[in-house]
């Protein structure tokens, strides 16, 4: 029996180089694995995405966690697993100008915040956490947004937010003042370079997402791994053995960090040893038991932000075969 044909686009980190590699297959797939960036052009492109959402462009691809619900909420023709390679914490992704006279949270209201669109997982996760974490409402922030939707949104209702023009760059504008804070995925070049006027809002971001995760229980997810419901119905088998070969990967990428000088920081093992002792053995669980809680906490801000068309329920959003993980 010949192989199934398929395409899967994905970011380059180490949980994924056991694909790249070719160490790592999927059972029963010949599978061209491409190396697709969102923000920043990888070997494949850029806008991963949205070649996924509007074009259909792969059978398999990696995708943010709010497009995929927002997608799902409107009965787009995409089936997720319980795979999440990407996550992040917002609050060290909450950037200020230095002359903005933002020392906390509470600050942030009635100021000009840029975000990458609305709907960007980052986004959502910040808004939310700002308003569970540290009641700042929302609503009461200015947003400004740099591109548009990946999946096309109406009106919201009571939100505050409009779209930069092109040409616009959010990190020349909080450097210069033009906006008071951004959140974004992807630190802000002149932040990542220690341009003077720009700083975290928390001074001891660390500090806050050790005790964000003490009380919460999980590192939020941003990122999920989606097929499309044609690939899947046609083959439903596929998505147990796609959630086999993640398995297989990120148990490989784990050994990687047995040798001390894998990576290029110098005390990459010590900070290795250091997250484990916060973090426990393993802050990446895939499956739906272990990542109910943070599905659902997202699920709760998407609804509060107006993003999704209805309630989504956990079960609904992945292959009926992995729902026992």
């Amino acid at each position: 029996m010949t192989d199934l044909r398929l395409s899967m686009a994905l970011s380059h980190y180490d949980r994924h180089l056991p694909f790249f590699d070719g160490s790592v297959q999927v059972d029963g797939v010949n599978l061209e694995v491409l190396e697709v960036g969102q923000s920043s052009p990888l070997k494949h492109g850029q806008d991963r995405h949205e070649r996924m959402l509007q074009k259909g462009e792969f059978d398999i691809c990696e995708l943010s966690l709010s497009n995929y619900l927002v997608a799902k909420s409107r009965g787009m023709p995409f089936t997720a697993i319980p795979v999440f390679p990407r996550r992040l914490f917002s609050l060290s992704q909450m950037w200020v100008n230095v002359d903005a006279g933002i020392n906390s949270p509470q600050q942030l209201i009635d100021r000009k915040v840029g975000l990458s669109t609305f709907q960007t997982t980052l986004s959502v996760l910040a808004r939310g956490d700002l308003q569970s974490e540290y009641a700042v409402s929302w609503r009461k922030i200015d947003w400004y947004i740099s591109k548009e939707e990946a999946v096309p949104l109406g009106p919201l209702e009571g939100v505050r937010m409009q779209l930069l023009k092109p040409g616009q760059k959010m990190g020349a504008m909080l450097e210069k003042g033009e906006l008071d804070a951004l959140m974004m995925p992807h630190p802000p070049k002149e932040a990542l370079r220690g341009g003077a006027k720009i700083r975290r809002l928390f001074a001891d971001p660390k500090g806050e997402e050790a005790k964000y995760f003490r009380k919460n229980g999980y590192y939020p997810i941003m990122h999920l791994i989606a097929l499309k419901d044609e690939v899947l119905k046609q083959n439903p088998w596929l998505a147990a053995n796609v959630t086999a070969a993640f398995d297989k990967a990120k148990a490989a990428c784990m050994e990687y960090y047995d040798d001390p000088n894998w990576s290029r920081f110098v005390w990459g093992r010590h900070l290795f040893e250091e997250e484990r002792a916060t973090f426990g053995t393993d802050p990446w669980p895939h499956g739906v038991k272990k990542n109910r809680a943070n599905l659902e906490r997202f699920i709760g801000y998407s609804l509060d932000q107006g993003l999704l068309a209805r309630k989504l329920e956990v079960e609904e959003l992945f292959a009926q075969s992995t729902l026992d993980t």
